[in-house]
């Protein structure tokens, strides 16, 4: 079976379809955070059962990146992208419409499966519509708006709990929903992997071994590092994923192939994705709340001061996504790392009990840009690591490893401001929130190190002897 079935399809509405696409799937990450209090307060529920209606979307969103994947290069990325839109967007409607805590837990983990399937292919949609040439200004708009969604998931959230009601932030996706569907089977060509067949000893391996890391690192903060169930989790989880590597080098088509890990742009990327989202994901957890308790704005009002940082990929990353197709992606991404761990860092040296917004903002700015450095050509090194037809696979791989650094960022990081500081004052807070983001930037910091060890892209050479025939005219070297 071939890579691509067709190759139409207009190339911006594709942007379009898995832009959007992955806005909805990145936004329900944090944007349930700031809706919390008045989930709680029309629902009910313990504090444990109100985490879980954040914890049980990373949960299968996570666990079954990898699987969702693999369903669409095997029977059709298009296909299964439909089906993802679909059931995150009917989860959705049941998440709004959900009468207790209960029934809205069970809607935020199917949300987070029909996102699983959704979001890895957007990005090999989006690569087979688009020629080579563009591919790193569309990965710059989708990274920005993918940036965009993930840092300003409790904006979001904030606003439409405070001027409407909660439930409109899951009925915010159903109209979204409704118009990408018909467009996607209108709008976008189908395409395949290699068209192995489903490695389900893989697959159950991966799965499992995800479940019980994430599951562990969820419910850490909460239930106790060492508790029973939580380092049953890690301990299974890991073991599960030693057995997943072991089977995966041996089997003859297995989901994730080994041999990936081989390349140092596939491992250096994916190692910097892990680390840059558990620094980013943590630090927007907490600050959050920081402006919230700590300085006292309303949750719209905190999100309009930190859109510096949340709205700068909107600007910046486009432009990234072009820098990185002329100098090639690695000193773009590495320089927007850097950038953020600077900008986490002065954070964390101005934050006080009542600093003014003119002390933070430089810091905003800086981590606005690093971020929006980041996101687009991070995309475009993933995708250019691995062949055509493993591309959805290296995609899923990416999002699990972002997503699981997520889930250890909010855990390492609330663990942090737990151990040195509280909710009990607003100095208590910034006494924990200090060390936290530092372990943060360190986290950014170390990513952008990882980068380093990816290849640089060669520039091409002139001929080393001249052809038969009469003299040439002098050959110029480009840049590639």
């Amino acid at each position: 079976m071939s890579q691509q079935t067709a190759r139409g399809g207009s190339a911006a509405w594709a942007l379009v379809i898995t832009s959007v696409a992955g806005f909805m799937a990145a936004l329900d990450n944090l944007v349930v955070t700031t809706a919390l209090p008045s989930i709680r307060k029309d629902l009910g529920g313990a504090l444990p059962d109100l985490e879980w209606t954040v914890s049980a979307y990373t949960l299968t969103f996570a666990v079954l990146l990898m699987f969702g994947a693999a369903l669409g290069d095997r029977f059709g990325r298009r296909r299964l992208f439909i089906v993802g839109i679909t059931v995150f967007t009917a989860s959705s409607a049941a998440a709004a419409m959900a009468p207790g805590i209960d029934s809205l837990i069970a809607a935020r983990a199917v949300q987070g499966a029909g996102a699983a399937v959704m979001m890895p292919l957007t990005l090999t949609l989006l690569t087979a519509a688009v020629p080579e040439a563009r591919r790193g200004m569309a990965y710059g708009i989708w990274g920005a708006v993918n940036g965009l969604a993930v840092a300003s998931g409790p904006l979001v959230g904030g606003s439409l709990t405070e001027h409407i009601s909660w439930q409109w932030i899951f009925w915010l996706n159903v109209p979204l929903g409704l118009i990408l569907v018909p467009l996607a089977r209108l709008r976008l060509a189908e395409s395949h992997g290699t068209g192995a067949p489903l490695d389900l000893p893989g697959t159950l391996l991966a799965s499992g071994g995800l479940f019980g890391i994430v599951y562990g690192l969820v419910r850490g903060p909460v239930d106790g590092w060492t508790g029973t169930v939580v380092l049953t989790g890690l301990f299974a989880g890991t073991a599960l994923l030693m057995g997943f590597v072991l089977y995966s080098i041996r089997a003859k088509n297995p989901m994730l192939p080994m041999r990936l890990f081989r390349s140092r742009a596939f491992s250096g990327i994916n190692a910097a994705s892990l680390l840059m989202f558990l620094g980013m994901f943590g630090s927007i957890f907490l600050l959050s709340q920081y402006m919230q308790g700590v300085l006292g704005y309303s949750p719209t009002e905190a999100g309009l001061r930190m859109l510096p940082w949340t709205g700068m990929p909107m600007l910046v990353a486009p432009i990234a996504g072009i820098l990185s197709d002329r100098i090639g992606g690695r000193p773009v991404v590495a320089t927007g790392l850097f950038l953020q761990a600077l900008g986490l860092g002065h954070l964390a040296v101005v934050a006080t009990a009542d600093a003014s917004y003119a002390a933070q903002l430089p810091a905003l700015i800086i981590s606005g840009i690093g971020m929006a450095l980041y996101f687009a050509p991070a995309s475009n090194l993933v995708m250019s690591s691995v062949r055509p037809k493993e591309q959805g696979i290296a995609s899923g791989a990416n999002n699990a490893l972002r997503e699981v650094g997520g889930a250890l960022g909010i855990a390492i990081m609330a663990s942090i401001f737990a151990s040195r500081g509280g909710y009990e004052s607003g100095q208590a807070f910034v006494d924990g929130m200090r060390p936290a983001l530092v372990t943060g930037a360190a986290a950014v910091a170390l990513a952008g190190v990882a980068t380093l060890f990816i290849p640089a892209r060669r520039r091409p050479t002139a001929p080393t002897s001249p052809p038969a025939g009469p003299t040439p005219e002098p050959v110029l070297e480009t840049a590639s």
